[in-house]
């Protein structure tokens, strides 16, 4: 019994069951994984990631789905743990799941994508920024959003024309992502000529920071830009304000979310934040975001609109390649160009997008933004 065999019988033998509705009457399901966290420190952007991705699939479903077939988001929780990535992408390779749209955390997507390149599964991550995702040359690994070698420079230069310190720290969480992107900005800050007086490191999960700011007061430090995630950058600044510490801080996109406003209260006002564009804010896409406000869904979370379109070209790219073989939807990915609620996107060989911008935000104690001058 081949492989298209086996998946009719399936389709049948379900249809069969009584009670059971089944979206597509004459063809398969198409499972897309939704790989992200659940739960654990993260799980506010896995949110936005998933009901971005859910809304793409219930509108594409309502089109007439791809090629005959309904689309179907299935979740699976990482924690945003790198571990645990690895074992929800063996248990997708298990599923028979052809598409992922995730992980969200960059060391969770990596060793996932491993998995994924050997297995012929065909991933698509809305929010993971590391360039190291993308440098191994696969074929089946793709992004919507731009790069940490994009977006650090974007902060440093902003900080050096723009904010101008006297003294500069940066900081980071040790991990892939916050690592990876304090480090852009610090070898983008060196060469504007604009000296850093301290990298180091804290780890993810800490809650005292009484020492990494005793640091940063006896270097007479007025700028910091941290690399990582808000649940730490919210004590960060919480903490700083407690103790005095005066300075400005800046971070990426992985701090932009409405939490670290309930964490670092006061102190959140005026924090420097890299974001995707308020794709929200374009009237082209109004539709769309009275369609999330409709289900009491923030549609203003930068990975929202990113992990739409990473469906939306996933569906498009089947439809092109009138397949769902994954190696010619790649190639169709690649091929192709495709005009969604974040843009026209279009793929580089390795798989990331040609164009893609990062905008410096001012972030306001209320948890909202509004664009850096």
């Amino acid at each position: 019994m081949n492989k298209a065999t086996k998946q009719m019988t399936k389709l049948f033998a379900a249809m069969a069951m009584a009670g059971v509705a089944s979206y597509s009457v004459a063809a398969d399901t198409i499972k897309i994984a939704l790989a992200g966290p659940v739960t654990g420190a993260v799980a506010q952007y896995g949110e936005m990631q998933f009901i971005g991705a859910k809304m793409a699939i219930e509108q594409i479903n309502k089109a007439g789905g791809v090629n005959g077939a309904m689309l179907e988001g299935v979740v699976y929780d990482d924690a945003c743990d790198p571990k645990q990535a690895v074992a929800v992408a063996n248990k997708i390779v298990n599923d028979e799941v052809q598409y992922v749209v995730g992980h969200l955390c960059s060391s969770s997507t990596q060793p996932a994508s491993d998995i994924y390149e050997d297995e012929g599964i065909l991933m698509i991550t809305a929010a993971s920024t590391s360039p190291d995702i993308t440098a191994r040359g696969y074929q089946l690994v793709f992004r919507t959003i731009g790069l940490d070698s994009l977006q650090g420079p974007t902060a440093g230069k902003f900080i050096a024309e723009h904010v101008k310190p006297k003294t500069v720290a940066v900081i980071h969480d040790k991990q892939q992502y916050g690592e990876g992107i304090a480090t852009a900005v610090k070898q983008t800050l060196e060469a504007a000529g604009t000296k850093v007086a301290l990298f180091e490191g804290i780890n993810a999960g800490d809650k005292d920071f009484s020492a990494m700011i005793a640091k940063l007061k006896q270097a007479n430090v007025d700028f910091v830009y941290y690399g990582g995630y808000h649940p730490e950058l919210g004590l960060l600044l919480r903490q700083s304000a407690e103790k005095g510490l005066k300075a400005k801080y800046m971070g990426p996109e992985g701090v932009g979310n409405k939490e670290i406003s309930a964490i670092a209260g006061p102190a959140s006002e005026g924090l420097l934040v890299t974001l995707p564009k308020s794709f929200d804010q374009d009237p082209k896409n109004q539709a769309l975001v009275e369609a999330f406000k409709a289900k009491n869904q923030d549609p203003t979370g930068p990975f929202v609109f990113p992990a739409y379109a990473a469906v939306q070209v996933m569906a498009e790219g089947m439809k092109k390649a009138g397949s769902t073989d994954t190696a010619k939807v790649a190639e169709a990915l690649r091929a192709n160009s495709f005009d969604t609620p974040t843009g026209s996107l279009a793929f580089d060989e390795k798989g990331d997008l040609k164009d893609f911008s990062f905008v410096v935000y001012e972030w306001h104690q209320d948890g909202t933004k509004s664009e850096a001058k």
